[in-house]
């Protein structure tokens, strides 16, 4: 039964430790054979800290849930909103679509899109989240709706992107779907 304790600042959002301590929890659980039951994972708040010869009083900022970055990201791209999705992205940012496509800026996205079909849209049925050095890593799966060149329509075409999130901003996008094998000749 292993037993957990995060010491903090004083400060931090009930949230932001209740997603803490779940992750500890998960990660914990992730490394040893323990049952969910016998987890137990605790935060203990101080008033203040020495390290390096400083005092702190004060924890920093948490970072956004990344999946919820993701989720604003592409719900301003579908509605084609493209400077507020333009400020979810880092600098340096890059996507990588079906078939190699590689972007670095949305409009080339965009313009690459109008050749494959007049409108597309995805309906988001599951986030999965895991957390590396190099940032949050968002799974993001569902389906694809929208119409085709020719004005018909589709639906149901399963997708996945995968998000590299840090600092509460996308660095990299990837793109799996199912469109080019339901695509028009």
């Amino acid at each position: 039964m292993p037993v957990t304790q995060i010491t903090l600042l004083r400060g931090y959002e009930p949230e932001v430790q209740e997603r803490l301590v779940q992750r500890v929890s998960d990660a914990v659980r992730s490394v040893i054979n323990s049952a969910e039951a016998g987890t137990t994972t605790f935060i203990q708040e101080v008033s203040t800290y020495r390290r390096d010869g400083r005092v702190f009083t004060g924890g920093a900022t948490a970072h956004p849930l990344a999946s919820e970055v993701v989720t604003r990201f592409l719900e301003a791209m579908q509605q084609r909103d493209l400077p507020t999705a333009q400020g979810f992205l880092a600098p340096g940012f890059t996507m990588c679509f079906p078939g190699g496509a590689r972007f670095s800026t949305l409009d080339e996205l965009v313009a690459w899109g109008r050749t494959r079909y007049q409108q597309v849209a995805k309906r988001l049925d599951r986030f999965d989240e895991c957390w590396t050095p190099q940032g949050t890593v968002v799974y993001c799966h569902g389906t694809l709706h929208g119409t085709w060149l020719d004005g018909r329509s589709f639906e149901g075409l399963r997708f996945i992107d995968r998000f590299v999130v840090r600092d509460g901003l996308l660095q990299q996008q990837d793109v799996w779907n199912d469109l080019a094998e339901h695509r028009p000749a």
